[in-house]
């Protein structure tokens, strides 16, 4: 028997829609196709490119080329470099926040200059967040920054237990820290990897059970503020090639999977809509006007590659069974989706 409810648009606070620069994996139009597959009504996109959202004529060129493609709503963050530090205030006034890399990953971003890191966080506005791609060592001096310097500090895709004591130590102090933690490091962990192989190969890479297990309990103690798939696409190729790069396609599976999270009681209905709605609108600031989504709760179907609107068309997730799914999808009060098919032109989208 089907289960239709009505719910928010999910807001994913952390995207690699790979537009300008390598479209070859995604593009900001397949990208919110697989948005708008995953119950997506706005993204925001991050900053490493492999042609990087480091100065205002790279983010002008950014938001022209989403404007001609996206199909669901779109904003950006922009990119710490190692010159870019005078930049931060003009930069804050068009985007969602100042996304620093202090660990290695995809793109040529990496900050690992003390003095630079400083700059940044001296000369970003205090109202907007500045994230991080911190893991271990690098998280503590991050936090250290941002308590001396009195700022909103975002960490990213949390995957240990240790790195969510050390928000929950800042947070006791009077800090400003806030943080997300993706789908794939709350449901695989490193036992995944050898029949996943380099399919569940990522920055931060899987974690144990234990760490697992501090991820779902810090969703149901309050610690962490929202769910964002940290959608990386890469292509099959790429990923089966000498030196796969790392990250996972994240957009059409997060959903799916957190409510077949709620069908086994890991957490309530009501804390899934606060963890991929509520929190990332309040704390960014988004507001979306009359967009909601329509689920079926009781549909069990299997997650197939085949069947994937992203470009790069698998995910780690491919033969998984799942309960729950995205029947239709409202923006702006008009039907965008349905049954699998994107009833919208490109450039539907909207700059949030």
């Amino acid at each position: 028997m089907n289960r239709l409810i009505k719910l928010p648009g999910l807001i994913d606070a952390h995207v690699h829609l790979r537009e300008p620069g390598a479209t070859h994996k995604e593009d900001f139009y397949t990208g919110t196709c697989a948005a708008l597959a995953g119950g997506v009504v706005a993204v925001v996109d991050m900053p490493n490119n492999s042609l990087p959202t480091t100065s205002i004529r790279a983010l002008r060129q950014k938001q022209k080329l989403a404007s001609k493609k996206c199909v669901c709503n779109y904003g950006f963050y922009f990119g710490a470099s190692n010159k870019n530090w005078n930049l931060n205030k003009k930069a804050s006034k068009e985007t969602f926040g100042l996304k620093i890399y202090m660990d290695h990953t995809t793109g040529p971003l990496l900050i690992e200059d003390s003095k630079i890191l400083t700059n940044h966080f001296q000369s970003w506005p205090k109202e907007k967040p500045i994230l991080v791609h911190a893991e271990d060592t690098t998280l503590a001096k991050a936090i250290g920054l941002a308590l001396v310097y009195k700022k909103w500090l975002h960490v990213c895709h949390v995957s240990q237990a240790r790195e969510l004591e050390l928000i929950k130590k800042a947070k006791q102090v009077g800090g400003k820290i806030t943080c997300e933690v993706t789908p794939h490091h709350l449901f695989l962990t490193s036992r995944d990897e050898k029949s996943f192989g380099v399919f569940a190969k990522m920055r931060p890479p899987l974690r144990s059970k234990k760490d697992q297990e501090a991820l779902w309990n810090g969703i149901n103690n309050e610690l962490i503020d929202y769910i964002a798939t940290d959608h990386a696409p890469h292509t099959v190729k790429e990923k089966k090639s000498k030196n796969p790069p790392c990250g996972v396609p994240g957009l059409e599976t997060l959903l799916p999977l957190m409510l077949t999270a709620v069908s086994q009681k890991k957490l309530s209905l009501k804390k899934l809509i606060q963890l991929t709605s509520i929190n990332p609108a309040k704390l960014l600031n988004i507001k979306l006007k009359n967009s909601w989504i329509e689920v079926d709760l009781n549909k069990t179907w299997t997650i197939k590659n085949r069947d994937l609107k992203t470009k790069c068309r698998w995910s780690s997730f491919n033969n998984w069974k799942v309960k729950g799914k995205v029947i239709r999808v409202f923006i702006r009060g008009e039907k965008v989706f349905e049954d699998g098919k994107i009833l919208v032109k490109k450039g539907f989208g909207r700059l949030l």
